[in-house]
């Protein structure tokens, strides 16, 4: 018995030197519930395909939690040395002066190979320097596809929509065969001004979306945009739509059948495919006729890994190896068929096909399709405004007061591009 614990006691001993030695890298991130189990499989993946490093990951609330914990932490100096931030606060990272290490530079500086060809265009032009130098790593990229309740849009007799035309024709077929609502959407400002005005190749701001400069202005308060939502907030009188939040608060509005079709993220295919009880598809974004023949490319979502400065180099050499590693195509096609973000790189795309996951999922090729129709424009590569957490609850404002009836929509995208512009001036006086 001595002899068996002797020998117990040097195994461990042995195991814990071993743990010891491996250097830790800390991932801070906004992931919860499921995905959070998912985000910590890759962790432990990682872990166990080499012995020299050790990813921990940890959740830090939502987005703008973790965002916010994280700028705190590196004025503290303890910074992790990944980070999770949504797309909307890109701007933010970057006048961070001094404390994010672009990806790029951080993977030829640990000699750890990369080569940005291999990723979606409409996924990093988002989150490029002008110069083309790729600043944090995709890892959770989402677009808004329609999503629809196929069963009531058969017992309707309705089409699945491709126009606003479509939209509004089986909003009413659907209401009219007895459904509370004919759609409803989530996201409002990325779903319908962000989402919307790109689809339609229309600029949301001057200085190209405010890639060209900090010193850009709204421009989404135009008739095209106040058209649009003046329409849809005068369907709210037959139900044919219901307004149902600010996120994803709608979800259960579509996954209880009380809304025939639902606008919003990709990334709800997990949480509708276990919530749902009836047949459902997705579908792209549908075109308004009168703004375009045909539509250009949708805009990303979601959310990218910033590293941070103040690390030793061992350690930026570990963090490199698990971006080779997190970015590879088995990694990614799993993530995407599991989660409904879209593979960041072509490669998993591949894959996913390969392994016949489109074929058994019709319909989750979508948010693919939709980001890679066009080659990217000035109007639709994306955002890169300051302060633009503050200024999406500024939207979201002035949209619900739009649809409580209490003001026109051209009144809303007036009220909330002046509101914008202010946060606009305030972050460009910070940033210099």
């Amino acid at each position: 018995m001595k002899k068996m614990l002797l020998a117990g006691t040097a195994a461990f001993a042995v195991s814990a030197s071993a743990a010891a030695a491996q250097t830790e890298i800390s991932w801070w991130h906004a992931m919860g519930g499921t995905n959070g189990e998912r985000v910590n499989k890759i962790a432990a993946d990682f872990n166990a395909s080499q012995s020299d490093y050790a990813v921990v990951p940890t959740y830090k609330g939502n987005y703008t939690e973790t965002m916010t914990a994280a700028v705190a932490a590196f004025r503290a100096g303890e910074q992790p040395h990944l980070v999770q931030v949504f797309e909307v606060g890109t701007a933010t990272m970057m006048a961070a002066k001094g404390a994010i290490y672009p990806i790029e530079q951080m993977m030829a500086d640990a000699g750890e190979p990369f080569d940005g060809s291999d990723y979606l265009p409409a996924v990093v032009s988002y989150y490029q320097t002008p110069e083309g130098e790729l600043l944090s790593m995709p890892f959770n990229s989402s677009t808004p596809v329609l999503w629809y309740n196929a069963d009531a849009l058969e017992a309707a007799g309705a089409a699945v929509p491709e126009t606003w035309d479509d939209v509004k024709a089986a909003a009413q077929a659907l209401v009219d065969n007895g459904m509370e609502c004919g759609f409803s959407f989530g996201w409002q400002s990325w779903v319908m001004i962000e989402n919307f005005s790109a689809w339609h190749n229309m600029e949301m701001g001057t200085k190209e979306n405010g890639f060209a400069g900090f010193d850009t202005e709204f421009t989404f308060n135009n008739d095209k945009v106040a058209a649009r939502l003046q329409d849809i907030a005068d369907m709210q009188g037959d139900k044919l739509f219901v307004y149902g939040g600010r996120r994803g608060d709608s979800l259960p509005m579509f996954t209880n059948g009380e809304c025939g079709m639902w606008m919003n993220s990709s990334a709800y295919y997990g949480s509708i495919k276990s919530q749902a009880k009836f047949n459902f598809g997705q579908t792209m974004l549908p075109l308004d006729t009168t703004l375009a023949d045909a539509p250009q490319n949708s805009i990303i979502g979601g959310a990218t890994l910033w590293a941070l400065q103040g690390h030793e180099s061992d350690e930026y050499k570990g963090l490199a190896k698990f971006m080779t590693y997190l970015s590879s195509a088995e990694v990614q096609a799993w993530w995407h068929q599991e989660t409904g973000y879209v593979p960041i790189t072509t490669a998993a795309g591949e894959l996913s096909a390969e392994q016949g996951f489109y074929e058994t999922n019709p319909g989750t090729d979508t948010a693919i399709k939709q980001l890679s129709l066009n080659t990217p424009t000035p109007s639709s590569r994306g955002l890169r405004f300051g302060n633009f957490v503050q200024i999406r609850d500024v939207i979201n404002e002035e949209m619900e007061a739009l649809w409580a009836g209490n003001i026109s929509a051209a009144e809303a995208l007036d009220n909330a591009a002046e509101r914008g512009n202010a946060l606009l001036r305030k972050f460009e006086r910070t940033a210099k």
